[in-house]
């Protein structure tokens, strides 16, 4: 007779929703923005030059969903709109101000202002730190509507082709965690944002496995990549005549020590030649080795398409914004579900920028891996001002008033006085809510806390 442990080894269900077929002893758990003192006002104000804690959450557990959305506007005007009645309102105008009736304007780049950083146990570095937008794979801080596995990203038609849009942003990339999980927004702008976000979790009894991979992430940015030869044309012999077999001066996307496996990344081109950005090959060297084992044949190869990247979106590789849909930029995406780069002892992924690097492009990208603890490497980020898009630029105007005539006069003075009545109750109005959201930060890792007492 079989054993009882060979007849449940032989009943196992495989395939891509095995885990959903069996009971598994968890309990769930969410670190929200939603109101605490019952209201309607389900966001999070983010104060400027801060660092607020989502939450903490006590191990062991597992972090397997992360949702948010996002806004940071500047006020450039008075509203007609009382600001204390309207604070109280969904932030709807803030997303689509009415001309007239409020005059906010976005801060395009504030997705590269803001940082997520998540630490694990009781490290003392975080392993997740990255720009909030790139993180969730809105390169150049310019969202485009996609869909993949790991995440997600979701705009509404009239918010797309803008630099910093409002957007809906997803991950489902599997978090555990043995001891704590710390989740934090760094908020380096001159502006505070609003910030609605859910963060799904669920804690086990039981500690996890010692060899058990922690999520890690880290953004790097090149600009300009060092390139030898940016006037000589793409695909020109002397170009491709050049060689180059152990990656010196490709770009990074990861350089990496310890054990484990490498989960994909998404990278940002902004192209200046006006040619073809993506002949140069990806090259990963695997525990300190000198030639790489994994070579590749062309940058848009590694994404998985073919002769350049096209407009399209698929679960593990694509086209999140294609560069005829800007203003000379691309972001793409590729994640090795089914495909990890596995490392004992350390990895360097990279790509040349160009055949043989000879371009001096603009790049950045985001990396995902798992890794044991703890990181070896500290994961460190570039100040905010060498992580700000190149875009281009209007040239500054000069204007001079006309003579004015008395209504005009009175028409300024009217516009000026309800300005200097309206700006410091706005502003009021904010202090108010980031106060609240740092009273709810507290709240949340309380909460949190309570439900890992009362599951243990």
């Amino acid at each position: 007779d079989r054993t009882k442990k060979e007849r449940k080894d032989m009943s196992k269900v495989s395939g891509l929703f095995q885990d959903l077929t069996t009971i598994k002893k968890a309990r769930n758990g969410r670190l929200a923005s939603w109101d605490q003192r019952g209201k309607n006002q389900d966001y999070w104000e983010i104060p400027a030059k801060e660092s607020i804690v989502l939450g903490e959450v006590e191990g062991p557990g597992c972090i397997t969903h992360i949702w948010m959305t996002s806004s940071c506007r500047k006020v450039k005007a008075p509203s007609i709109l009382d600001p204390v009645m309207n604070a109280s309102a969904a932030p709807v105008m803030e997303i689509h101000p009415a001309l007239g009736v409020i005059w906010d304007d976005y801060d395009p780049f504030y997705y590269r202002k803001a940082l997520i950083k998540i630490t694990w146990d009781d490290q003392d570095t975080p392993s997740v730190l990255a720009p909030l937008g790139d993180f969730f794979c809105i390169g150049n801080c310019y969202p485009g509507n996609f869909s993949s596995l790991p995440f997600n990203v979701s705009l509404k038609p009239e918010e797309a082709g803008r630099y910093g849009a409002p957007c809906s942003v997803s991950c489902y990339f599997p978090m555990p965690f043995n001891k704590k999980a710390k989740i934090e927004i760094v908020n380096e702008n001159e502006l505070p944002f609003i910030l609605y976000f859910n963060i799904d979790y669920e804690m086990y009894k039981e500690p996890l496995d010692e060899n058990t991979a922690y999520f890690h992430s880290c953004w790097r940015r090149e600009n300009p990549c060092e390139g030898w030869g940016p006037d000589v044309q793409t695909n020109s012999p002397e170009v491709n005549n050049v060689t180059n077999f152990k990656g010196e001066g490709n770009y990074t996307v990861l350089d990496v020590e310890g054990t484990g496996h490498y989960v994909g990344c998404n990278l940002t081109v902004k192209h200046y030649q006006g040619s073809w950005w993506g002949e140069g090959n990806d090259m990963f060297f695997i525990d300190g080795e000198e030639y790489p084992s994994l070579n590749g044949t062309g940058t848009e190869d590694y994404f998985n398409h073919a002769w350049g990247m096209q407009r399209n979106a698929y679960p593990f590789f694509g086209t999140i914004v294609h560069e005829g849909d800007t203003d000379g930029f691309q972001v793409s995406y590729r994640f090795h579900i089914t495909d990890p780069v596995r490392f004992e002892k350390s990895l360097r992924v990279t790509i040349e920028h160009g055949h043989a690097n000879h371009l001096s492009d603009d790049w950045s990208s985001t990396a995902y891996w798992y890794q044991t603890l703890p990181t070896s490497k500290e994961i460190t980020i570039l100040p905010v001002e060498e992580r700000l898009p190149n875009v281009p630029k209007l040239p500054e105007r000069e204007l001079k008033l006309p003579e004015l005539t008395e209504e005009m006069k009175a028409a300024r003075a009217s516009w000026e006085k309800r300005w200097e009545e309206y700006s410091p109750a706005r502003q009021e109005q904010f202090r108010i809510k980031e106060e609240k959201a740092r009273r709810e930060s507290k709240l949340n890792t309380e909460f949190a806390k309570k439900l890992r007492d009362e599951y243990r």
